[in-house]
C-alpha cells in the first residue's frame, strides 16, 4: 500500500510539469491546446534515444529535451496563431497525433512500437537513483517540481504573466494596448511544452521503457482535466488537481477493486469531472487567482502595468 502511493507521487509530479505548462498556455493565454501529450513524447524519446544510442547521461539530455519539445511548440504555436477554441483545439489534437504516428513507424530511430527499451538509470555523483526504491526518485521529481513551480509563479507574476492574462481577456484590448500577442503566444506555447520535455524525461528514467502507445490523445485530455479541476491561472491548484486526478485513476488498485471496475470507467468518470467542473465551478476547486484576490482587482493592475 505504501509503496502503491509513493508510486502516485511520483506521477502526479510527473504530470505536474504538464499541468503546470498547460496551465500557462491555457489558464494564463486562454489557449485550448491538446498537445501536451505529444511534447511529452518528444521529450521522452530524446532523452530515450541519446541514452541508449549516444551515451549521454540523463542530467544532459534534460535541456535538450525541453528544448526540442519547445522548438516544436514554436513549430505548431506559429501556424495556429489565428485559430481560437475547438479549431485550436483539433489543430494541436492532430499535431500530437503526427507526433505519435511518426514514432510509431520510425523504426530504424524509434524502434518502432516496440520502442526502446533498457534505459540506463539516472546517476547523481556515483549515486544510482533506482526507480524501483521509489522514494529516491521521488524525492528527485519533486525537486523538479519545485523548481518548475517557483519559476511559474514568477513569470505569472511578471510583465509576461500581466500580457498573457490580458490576451486572455480581451485580445483585441490587449493588442490596442500595444501588447505583441503573436510574441507572446508563441512564448506560452514553447514554455509549456519544454515543461511536458521535462516531464517526458523523467518519465523515461522512471519507466525505464518508452513506447508510442503511452502518449494518446488521453494524455492531453487528463492534464487539461487536472488544470480544470484545480483552477485555471492558478499554478499551486493544478498541482492539486493532478494529485486527485492520479488519486482517481490508481483508486481502483489502491483498494483492490481493479479487477470490478473496467479500464474505460475511468475515462468516463474523466469526462464527467470536466463537464461538472465548468458547468457549476469553472474556476476549479481553489479558483485562479483573480477569483482568490478580486477579479477587477487584478484586471487594473494588469492594465497598469502594462500601459
Amino acid at each position: 500500500m505504501f509503496n502503491f502511493f509513493l508510486l502516485i507521487l511520483i506521477y502526479t509530479g510527473i504530470y505536474s510539469l504538464m499541468s503546470m505548462g498547460q496551465n500557462l498556455m491555457t489558464g494564463y493565454t486562454g489557449m485550448l491546446s491538446l498537445c501536451q501529450a505529444g511534447f511529452f513524447a518528444i521529450g521522452s524519446y530524446v532523452t530515450a534515444i541519446l541514452t541508449t544510442r549516444y551515451g549521454f547521461s540523463f542530467w544532459a539530455t534534460i535541456p535538450l529535451s525541453a528544448m526540442m519539445a519547445a522548438v516544436f511548440g514554436i513549430l505548431i504555436g506559429l501556424p495556429t496563431l489565428r485559430l481560437k477554441g475547438d479549431y485550436l483545439a483539433i489543430a494541436t489534437l492532430g499535431f500530437g497525433e503526427i507526433v505519435r504516428n511518426v514514432l510509431n513507424n520510425w523504426d530504424s530511430l524509434t524502434g518502432g512500437p516496440m520502442g526502446i527499451q533498457r534505459i540506463p538509470m539516472v546517476k547523481f555523483f556515483g549515486f544510482t537513483i533506482n526507480p524501483y526504491k521509489k522514494i529516491a526518485f521521488l524525492v528527485m521529481v519533486w525537486i523538479f517540481v519545485l523548481v518548475f513551480y517557483i519559476m511559474f509563479e514568477r513569470l505569472g507574476r511578471s510583465r509576461m504573466g500581466r500580457a498573457l492574462q490580458a490576451i486572455r481577456d480581451d485580445e483585441i484590448a490587449a493588442e490596442a494596448m500595444g501588447i505583441n500577442t503573436t510574441k507572446y503566444k508563441v512564448w506560452a506555447f514553447a514554455i509549456g511544452a519544454a515543461a511536458a520535455g521535462v516531464a517526458g524525461s523523467l518519465q523515461t528514467v522512471y519507466s525505464l521503457s518508452v513506447t508510442p502507445a503511452s502518449y494518446t490523445f488521453m494524455v492531453s485530455v487528463l492534464v487539461l482535466c487536472m488544470v480544470v479541476l484545480g483552477g485555471m491561472g492558478n499554478f499551486a491548484a493544478v498541482i492539486l488537481g493532478t494529485f486527485i486526478i492520479q488519486l482517481i485513476s490508481y483508486f481502483p488498485q489502491l483498494v483492490g477493486l481493479s479487477s470490478v471496475i473496467p479500464a474505460q470507467f475511468k475515462q468516463i468518470l474523466f469526462g464527467l469531472i470536466l463537464v461538472c467542473m465548468m458547468i457549476w465551478r469553472p474556476q476549479g476547486i481553489i479558483g485562479t487567482r483573480s477569483y482568490m484576490v478580486g477579479k477587477n482587482r487584478v484586471k487594473m493592475e494588469a492594465a497598469d502595468e502594462l500601459a
